[in-house]
């Protein structure tokens, strides 16, 4: 496989990695983001939202990179 092709899919595999991310972190948000009754949970947004998709991304490239040396 050419240099180009690795680069892609390494690309691809990270904005899959981030769309996995995403789509883990917003399972059953609504109850999360409402945890008092007095105000909101901020920190769903500010702290949970960018840690689930950075971790969806480096898992994501960890495995293509295990794939990558295996292969």
């Amino acid at each position: 496989m050419g240099q180009r092709a690795q680069a892609a899919g390494g690309c691809l595999t990270a904005v899959l990695g981030a769309g996995v991310g995403l789509a883990v972190w917003s399972y059953d948000v609504r109850a999360r983001f409402q945890r008092f009754e007095a105000s909101p949970d901020w920190s769903v947004l500010y702290a949970e939202l960018p840690l689930a998709v950075l971790g969806g991304v480096l898992v994501s490239l960890g495995v293509w990179a295990l794939v990558q040396r295996a292969g």
